[in-house]
């Protein structure tokens, strides 16, 4: 991986979808993570967002990784998409887990992975601002899929509250580039997700994952990334078109591009 200040991975790192694109045929499952952490420097996880995590399950998992290893971890779904009235309980919950990370040095940031109906709202405004402020023990990075939420006031929050503005490529919308993108924190954070737009607005989750980036596109978003960072102390840079092995081949491809140039 490229040194020092990017951290390259993907999402999730046990996706039946890359077949045998990645792990070796005979390498158990239990040993995934282990040998994951040899090849990247960073992974994004996924888990996180279905199921509430445990601190014991993260603990475990950063002491199996490499040194320097870093994760992210998106905040679960009872806390964005399916918010209850007692959305303080499961917080308290997931900062317990997300603890076990921080203790170990190995949490880059968690993802609040905000929906395209989570719309810019008052209420929405309010919850959004005391999720962050439950969470502010932690480095955070929010990803607005519903671009009503890209204004000047939104940014200043972000700004003052030190919190990552989430660089996104995907289907139809790509703030990933010099005249959209805003660093909000020291921290850069950017999520690679493909552009197959008919799959993904249709919800067809395996096929929105169905796309490889080409190199020539690799090496203008590696340009492009090295450019916006320059200004961070790090940048995480997250692939999640995992389908066929897409993500692990354009991530290793993005990280040699990153080398060249810094090197």
């Amino acid at each position: 991986m490229a040194p020092n200040r990017f951290y390259v991975g993907t999402s999730g790192y046990s996706c039946k979808e890359w077949g045998e694109a990645f792990y070796p045929k005979d390498l158990d499952a239990k040993d995934f993570l282990r040998y994951y952490s040899l090849v990247f420097p960073f992974v994004e996880l996924d888990f996180s967002w279905y199921t509430m995590p445990k601190a014991a399950v993260l603990l475990h998992m950063a002491r199996q990784t490499s040194p320097g290893f870093m994760f992210s971890m998106k905040l679960h779904k009872s806390l964005i998409s399916e918010i209850a009235g007692d959305w303080q309980k499961p917080a308290a919950e997931f900062a317990d887990a997300a603890d076990a990370l921080a203790s170990e040095g190995k949490l880059g940031a968690l993802l609040l992975q905000l929906p395209y109906d989570f719309t810019y709202t008052d209420q929405n405004r309010k919850h959004l601002g005391n999720l962050c402020s439950a969470f502010s023990a932690f480095p955070l990075a929010v990803e607005f899929r519903n671009t009503a939420w890209h204004q000047p006031s939104v940014f200043e929050e972000l700004s003052r509250r030190s919190i990552s503005f989430v660089l996104a490529d995907g289907p139809g919308f790509d703030s990933l580039t010099p005249d959209k993108a805003r660093l909000t924190s020291p921290t850069a954070y950017f999520r690679l997700q493909g552009h197959s737009d008919e799959r993904w607005w249709n919800g067809d989750a395996d096929g929105s994952q169905d796309y490889d980036y080409s190199s020539a596109e690799l090496k203008k978003k590696a340009f492009c990334i090295d450019a916006l960072s320059r200004k961070a102390g790090r940048a995480f840079i997250v692939f999640s078109n995992n389908a066929k092995g897409n993500s692990v081949r354009n991530a290793r491809e993005l990280a040699g591009f990153l080398r060249e140039l810094v090197e």
